[in-house]
Order: C-alpha cells, then sequence, then structure tokens
C-alpha cells in the first residue's frame, strides 16, 4: 500500500491517491514477453491495469484510469512493482563516456533510494497567465493572456510516442493541443493556435507544467573507480523495468516447466504464481531431490 506523488482525480472531481498493488504473475511476465513492441506505454497501461488492485476508492482499476494517470505516477508504480518483484536493489554496468576513459562502471543502489517529488499543488487543471514579455507571433495570445491546461498522462504517452520518436517538435505541438484547454478566448485551442505562439509562450506554458507536476527521478550518478569523474546516467523507469521483466522470458517457461514435470500442475494454475512463489517451490524441490540423491 502506497501513496501517489500526483493522484487521479475521476469525473466527480475527487482525488484519488492511495494504491494497493499485487505482485506480478506468470501470466504478466508473460504479456512482457510476448509484447511486439516491448517497452511502449500500451503495455504500462496493460500492467498497471492489472497489478493495481485499488486506487482509492476504485477497485478494480480498468485500463482507462490506469491510462489516465499522470506520468510520473505510472512510473512511481512501476518502481513500486520493480520492488514487489526483483527487491528494492539494482545492479547496472555503464561504461564510462570521457573519451580518455571507457572502462566499465558498476553501478549499485537502492531503489528507495530513487528521489521522489510530491505535486506542488494538486488540481485537474492549473491555469496561468502569460508574462508581457511572451507575445505570439501572430497575436494569438500575447502577454497577459490566460491559459487553462491539464498536466500530461499515459493517454498522451500512448498517443505520441510514435510522432516524438520522428518529430520531436510536432510532437510537443500535439500533447500542447492535448493538454491545454483554454488559450484566451480560445476554448479549446486548435493545433495551429498553439502552433502559433511564440517560442518564449511556448517555454512558458511548458515550463509550468514542470513546475506542478510530480516528479520521479530518472538520472542516476556513479563514480568511475578509473578516472575519478561522475558520471550522470539517465534511468528510464519504463525501459528499465519492462527490459528486465522481458530479459527472462526463457528462465520463466523453463520455471514452468520443472514445477508441472515434478508437481504435475497445469500451466494454467503455475502461471498464477508469483515469482517469489514459483521460486520458494523450485527451492522446495532442489533441496528434497538433493535429498534423495544423497541417499540420507
Amino acid at each position: 500500500m502506497g501513496s501517489l506523488p500526483g493522484g487521479y482525480w475521476d469525473a466527480t472531481g475527487r482525488l484519488h491517491r492511495e494504491f494497493e498493488l499485487a505482485a506480478l504473475t506468470g501470466r504478466e511476465e508473460e504479456l512482457l514477453v510476448q509484447a511486439r513492441q516491448p517497452q511502449t506505454a500500451t503495455l504500462v497501461t496493460e500492467v498497471l491495469s492489472r497489478c493495481v488492485r485499488r486506487l482509492g476508492d476504485i477497485s478494480p482499476v480498468p485500463s482507462e484510469v490506469a491510462r489516465q494517470l499522470l506520468v510520473a505516477d505510472r512510473h512511481y508504480l512501476l518502481l513500486q512493482l520493480r520492488r514487489a518483484t526483483f527487491g528494492d536493489l539494482v545492479h547496472a554496468n555503464l561504461i564510462c563516456p570521457w573519451p580518455d576513459c571507457g572502462e566499465r562502471v558498476s553501478l549499485d543502489f537502492s531503489l528507495a533510494e530513487v528521489p521522489v517529488e510530491e505535486a506542488r499543488h494538486r488540481a485537474p487543471v492549473h491555469t496561468m497567465t502569460l508574462s508581457a514579455a511572451a507575445p505570439s507571433g501572430s497575436g494569438t495570445a500575447a502577454g497577459g493572456c490566460q491559459v487553462s491546461f491539464r498536466l500530461p498522462n499515459g493517454a498522451d504517452q500512448e498517443e505520441l510516442s510514435e510522432q516524438l520518436a520522428h518529430n520531436e517538435a510536432r510532437a510537443l505541438t500535439l500533447l500542447l493541443t492535448r493538454c491545454v484547454q483554454r488559450l484566451g478566448s480560445y476554448e479549446p485551442p486548435e493545433e495551429r493556435q498553439l502552433a502559433e505562439l511564440s517560442a518564449s509562450a511556448r517555454s512558458e506554458i511548458e515550463e509550468r507544467m514542470q513546475q506542478l507536476a510530480p516528479k520521479v527521478e530518472q538520472t542516476m550518478e556513479a563514480a568511475c573507480a578509473e578516472c575519478g569523474r561522475t558520471i550522470v546516467a539517465p534511468f528510464d523507469i519504463q525501459r528499465f523495468f519492462l527490459g528486465e521483466l522481458r530479459t527472462d522470458g526463457e528462465l520463466l517457461y523453463r520455471e514452468v516447466h520443472y514445477l508441472a514435470y515434478h508437481y504435475h500442475w497445469s500451466e494454467h494454475e503455475i502461471m498464477e504464481f508469483t515469482r517469489d512463489k514459483r521460486r520458494k517451490y523450485i527451492d522446495v524441490l532442489a533441496d528434497t531431490i538433493e535429498v534423495l540423491n544423497s541417499g540420507a
């Protein structure tokens, strides 16, 4: 049980923050293994809708609610799922980026050490006023214009991830189009009106969004043992967590085969086990087989 750094606002205006998680079972692990695009926001939505048992008064949590969660809240839930699946400790190998070094660096840290910043102000919609120094190129929104917006969520990630990979500037305009609900007298504004904003006006809106949004740190620092310099390494929570589970796909099926062979349980029964429960039965079997082989 925990509390989201941001929170989900339902249609009645109620904020839901407390959550309960169920550990991943073999079914969720298999879902990640078989995914054609293993690191997509859509896959995160599916995993969260399966594993978040309760969010405030919402139980079960449907995909649409998981999709509407703030980006940082989704990252935070992935962190907690990772802790439940693999534990707190993370071990990673990096290459020192300094040209005169290039040595391998081992990075060990606890997920409990990952900085999490709660939302400064919680509201379903935020309002700001553009400064006098942030006019638009065409006069669409001059200084003093009021802007109302919501914060980016998982649905935005799902819709814009492909666009972001090909045209970042267009993706950011589309994100503003999705999130900005009022721009001066335009409610809602069209993509053209947001695209006509000056760079300084867009920057003001984006900066205000970042200030108000909760945050889960996605960089980690490490010291290179060879050259002594500090390395700031990216820690993409979504990519790391989903990739970590995906690499264990072969192991998952070996565990299922091992337990089915010895206990004669069905695949369906075994796939409902969490990883920890599977490992406990495998440890018991290993001890039993060792005793039998020793003739004790």
